[in-house]
């Protein structure tokens, strides 16, 4: 079995460490968090098997970039990483536009998001 090699990407420190402690319960999972968009593109290079990426990324930075831009950038640079997007926002419309982008699934933050991130790595 091979280890996998995951992104969280986040500007909640809070959610970073969670999702970070929970997917290291799983001893195969090496996680890197990053607090913005652009640190997991300077990264893209160290070819995750998934990103997990919040839709709604904010900055200090006067350009940073959306989760959703992101994610376009992130397929453009690498089409075959998975990208599980995770948003607060229970939007039918946001869910496809992330899908039609290249997302492999559209998480809502809550009670069973870490369970639904866990069945999505088995696959």
């Amino acid at each position: 079995m091979n280890s996998k090699l995951i992104f969280v990407v986040d500007d909640d420190q809070m959610m970073l460490e969670m999702l970070k402690d929970h997917l290291e319960q799983n001893p195969m999972n090496i996680v890197k968090c990053f607090e913005t968009g652009e640190q997991c593109i300077e990264h893209l290079g160290n070819n995750p098997h998934t990103i997990i990426l919040d839709y709604q990324l904010n900055s200090i930075e006067a350009n940073a970039q959306d989760g959703l831009a992101i994610l376009k950038e992130v397929k453009n640079l690498n089409k075959d990483v998975n990208v599980i997007m995770l948003s607060s926002q229970e939007h039918y419309g946001k869910a496809a536009q992330t899908i039609s982008n290249g997302a492999i699934q559209y998480v809502i933050k809550g009670d069973q998001a870490f369970h639904e991130i866990d069945q999505i790595l088995e696959n």
